[in-house]
Order: C-alpha cells, then structure tokens, then sequence
C-alpha cells in the first residue's frame, strides 16, 4: 500500500521546512518526499492520495522520559506500579510487565500526535528497572514494544533517600545513595570477570570450569558496563548532576542527565563533559571515559512543589542548547499529561529556546537520546512512517491533530463535528 500526503507543509527536522510539498509511505516507511506538487510518474505508483491542504507534517512526536502506563490515570493505588519500593536496587525490573495497556492515556496521546515514548519506573529506588520505547497505539504491549529495554533508570537526590530513609535503611543520605549505586556497579564488574574467566577457561579446553551463579540483577547491569545500555539518570539540583557525571565516567557509562533542572547553573561543565564523551572510546565501560549523550529536561510546566526544585528556572532549556547540548523535552507524564508535550516544548520556545531546536527536542533529538535516531525522529525516506499532521503549527495552542500515522498505519483520525 503506498499512500501519499499532497499539499503538505513539512516541517522535517532534517532540514528547512518544505512550505507546499509532498511525502510518500510505502508499506512502513517513508518512501520519498520533496517539495511542489507529487510528480506525475510517482502519482501513477499510489494507491491513496490525501490532500492535506496546507496542514503542518511532522515526524510523529516523542516523549524521551514518561511513565504513562505505569502510574494509571483515574485508578488510584492499584494503577500505581512504577516504584518498587521493596528494595533500593531494583535494575532487573522490566517497565513492559507493569504497562497497563489500557491506560487512556495512551490514547491521548495518540490524539496529540504523540506516537513513541520512552516510559519506565519512578525514582524510588537507586536503580529502578529498565525502560522500555513503546508505540501509543497496541492492543497489548508485546505490540506496542519497540525496545523492550532500552535504558537504565538510576535516580539520585530527594526521592530515593526520602523513600529508603523513611524505612530505615540505606540510603538516607546523597552519600549513602552514591554507595549504593557504586555497589551495585562494582559488583556487576565482578560479576561480569568471572563469566569472562569461566568463557576463556572453556576456551582453553579445561572442563572443570565453574560458572558464577546466575544473578539476574547483576546480569541486567552488564550491558550498562559495556555501554550497549545508556543510563537515565534522574538528578535535579546541580551537586546530584555532578555526582551523577562522577559515577558516569568511573564506569565508563553512556548516559543522559534526565531532568536536569539546574542544569543551567553548570552548563558550561556539561557543555565541557558532552564534548569529552564524543571521543569513540567513551561511553564503552573504560575507567574515566564517560559519554554523555544529552540532557532531557522538565517538566517544564510545573511548579516547584519540593526542595530539589526551588531553582527550577523555565530557561533551562535554552540556556543548555546555547551552550552547544542536545536537549529533548519530556512530560514526565503523569507530573504532566502527556498529550501537553508539545506545550512544554513551545513554553521553552517562549523562554528563548530556538523553534527549530524546541521541535527537535520532541522529535528528532528526542529519538536520538532515545536511542532509535536512524530510524524515527525525522522526515527522510528509509525512515519509518510515524507521522502526525497538524492543522496548524504545533505550537499554536489552537492546533488540532488530524490524522496519525505510525508504522505507516493511519491509527487516528479527527472526527468532524
């Protein structure tokens, strides 16, 4: 099924916007794309053809960190399954077993032109589980699934020495935080020797080898060690920021800062960190050689509703572009409802943050620090057709969605009153 989009402003966060032109899918992708009228000899290949009479397409727009699925709007308690309070070292945990597909917040944000998001557990816990980069529209969540584990979520600060603490045990303070995750890795190293040790053992013939047993916590730390796995981590004020850079590049991690509220105090070390992390050898679990990929900020309208968040400033964002950082732009849904990202994103457009960069953070950097940048985020041919069109720009707060796509699939459709 090849179906074209005729008469379309593309805004392809690949390059300039295309003011009149056209996009092609072909199965699940995007087929090709260019501006002015959809030429004679492609038209004779479509199947369908939708005018969208000067409507604004983009890529499908991506939430980088939520947790829509996990705390379930409207069921209170029972829908709460996003903190694993039990124990501050949860890794293994997988957000795919507690995503309540159902959740209608999903179709939300379907409706807002939100087709990905990279929702997973809380920041209870020191390590909290793995996210997972789902679809908005599925039946059930095996269908929704991109990427089933697609980051660690680490947390430092307020929450889990508030949650812990609060039971009298470990941690209760930023150092004890620190230690517990530093244990955890440390362990994990162990761990991943003696498998190595045990490999080469039976390489070399010898039959007598004895395998470490099977730890599934530190088993699902491993591909963080090698930096096959980016970390998430959750830090608001700047010392959390720091510390979350120290224990970075001590393993050698590939990470995002997510939150970062008061990234904008230090921007000019992070602008520094992210330089340093581009090297190849960074990110690849050597000792001192940290990557950070980008910082995901907010949410952005919010209020200052605890401690760590007195020096939240709405220009955050802007001010961490300004010094060179790839920034994308969450909801941190249900903090924010999901189907407001695009608002974030235009109130840090308001606070000085460049249109072209404000669109990028919820689309094409969005994906990038999502770890799904080849093949979502952006308007080129090879990439797959998730696609929302707008009947006005996206950041006109009387813009309405009318139509998405994801893998090609029309998936919603604005009824006409």
């Amino acid at each position: 099924m090849r179906t074209a989009i005729i008469h379309a402003h593309l805004l392809t966060q690949a390059g300039p916007p295309i003011d009149q032109g056209y996009l092609v899918i072909d199965g699940d992708q995007i087929a090709s794309l260019g501006a002015g009228e959809l030429p004679s000899d492609l038209a004779q290949t479509i199947d369908q053809i939708l005018d969208a009479s000067g409507a604004f397409l983009l890529p499908g727009l991506l939430d980088a960190h939520c947790h829509v699925g996990l705390f379930n709007d409207g069921l209170g308690k029972e829908g709460e399954d996003g903190n694993e309070e039990t124990d501050p070292v949860t890794p293994h945990l997988l957000a795919t077993d507690g995503v309540y597909s159902e959740d209608r917040c999903f179709t939300e944000a379907l409706a807002a032109g939100v087709t990905t998001v990279l929702t997973g557990p809380g920041s209870a816990n020191v390590l909290s589980g793995q996210f997972a980069l789902l679809h908005t529209k599925g039946q059930r969540v095996e269908t929704m699934t991109i990427q089933a584990s697609a980051a660690l979520k680490a947390a430092l600060g307020e929450n889990p020495k508030t949650v812990h603490g609060g039971k009298d045990r470990s941690p209760s303070t930023r150092m004890g935080t620190a230690a517990v995750l530093r244990e955890a890795l440390q362990k994990a190293a162990r761990y991943r020797d003696k498998i190595e040790k045990a490999r080469a053992a039976e390489a070399a013939g010898k039959t007598d080898v004895e395998q470490p047993d099977l730890d599934v916590r530190l088993e699902s730390l491993l591909p963080v060690l090698s930096g096959e796995r980016p970390v998430k981590f959750h830090a608001h004020r700047a010392d959390d920021i720091l510390t979350a850079m120290r224990i970075a590049n001590e393993f050698g991690l590939r990470y995002t800062l997510d939150h970062c509220t008061e990234g904008y105090r230090i921007a000019d070390l992070l602008a520094e960190e992210y330089q340093k992390g581009l090297a190849s050898d960074h990110g690849r679990g050597l000792a001192g050689k940290g990557r950070l990929e980008g910082v995901i900020v907010g949410p952005i309208l919010s209020d200052r509703s605890k401690p760590e968040l007195t020096r939240s400033d709405v220009a955050n964002a802007a001010v961490l572009a300004r010094a060179g950082l790839p920034v994308a732009i969450m909801t941190d849904h249900p903090v924010i409802p999901i189907q407001y990202l695009a608002v974030n994103a235009a109130i840090a457009c308001r606070a000085g943050l460049p249109e072209d960069l404000a669109l990028a953070a919820i689309t094409s950097v969005a994906a990038r620090l999502s770890g799904v940048g080849q093949t979502h985020g952006t308007l080129e041919p090879g990439k797959k057709a998730d696609l929302a069109l707008f009947s006005s720009h996206p950041f006109d707060y009387r813009s309405q969605t009318l139509r998405v796509w994801i893998n090609g699939q029309m998936v919603y459709h604005k009824e006409e009153p």
